[in-house]
């Protein structure tokens, strides 16, 4: 008897080995993924920031920010300078977003890819979920002392489509990501720096910068100066309390 594996069997057998193997890639991928964000932040939590944005002369406009956070979907953020923003707030359900303005009706819906403080930060970046909740990798890469992940948004309603995220191997943590549109154009890189022990065992970069192709000669920076795990009632993260979030520091 001819005990040799015909050749189309041996291309299904490949085929099958490949497929399993992309497949354990990427659930690899996507578990180091969730380490990345486990690293980043606790699932809860309330958080300070400066955001400065500079102008191509030089010229600086700075916002600080008090930042609540609940499980995958919800966050808000509190204006607390300067004077002419102080206590507006911002309200992320999910994907859909709110803008609170004192004095001024009800919230207004506001988009992913709109910016409330203007410069390259923009609305997503200011109320960032944790990236596994909007991302799948597809492809992980070793580079020696570092992963570079390739990420694909679940949805389209996330603000870009693709990232390309280096992650350092000893500290498990963002140091580069590439921010892409669905046609492929890089939108901005944002780059991670200064890990900071914010206590609780949580050691995590304390500086963000963002440049852009799209706005030349523009940066945007965001300072992290406490984040800290805290829990908040459901009814924090509504329309109704947007006025009283104040209150929670």
């Amino acid at each position: 008897m001819n005990k040799t594996i015909p050749y189309y069997l041996k291309g299904m057998f490949f085929l099958f080995f490949l497929g399993h193997a992309a497949a354990s890639l990427a659930m690899d991928g996507n578990q180091l993924l969730r380490q990345v964000d486990a690293h980043m932040q606790p699932a809860s939590y309330e958080m300070y920031r400066k955001l400065i944005n500079i102008e191509p002369d030089g010229a600086k406009k700075e916002f600080v920010l008090y930042t609540v956070k609940k499980g995958e979907d919800k966050m808000v953020a509190l204006f607390l300078s300067p004077a002419s923003e102080k206590g507006r707030a911002t309200l992320r359900l999910g994907d859909n977003m709110w803008l609170y303005i004192p004095n001024v009706g009800k919230p207004i819906r506001i988009t992913s890819l709109q910016s409330v403080v203007g410069g390259v930060f923009n609305n997503s970046d200011i109320l960032r979920l944790d990236y596994s909740v909007e991302y799948n990798v597809i492809k992980v890469e070793d580079q020696g002392s570092t992963y570079l992940l390739e990420l694909k948004a679940k949805s389209n309603a996330v603000a870009y489509d693709g990232l390309m995220m280096t992650v350092d191997k000893k500290t498990i943590l963002p140091t580069s990501i590439q921010c892409y549109a669905v046609s492929g154009m890089l939108i901005k890189t944002l780059h991670y720096s200064k890990n900071k022990d914010f206590g609780n065992g949580l050691v995590r970069p304390s500086m963000l910068e963002t440049d852009s192709p799209l706005y030349k000669g523009y940066r945007s920076v965001m300072l992290f100066a406490e984040v800290k795990e805290k829990e908040f009632a459901d009814e924090v993260f509504t329309l109704n309390y947007l006025h009283k979030i104040d209150e929670l520091r």
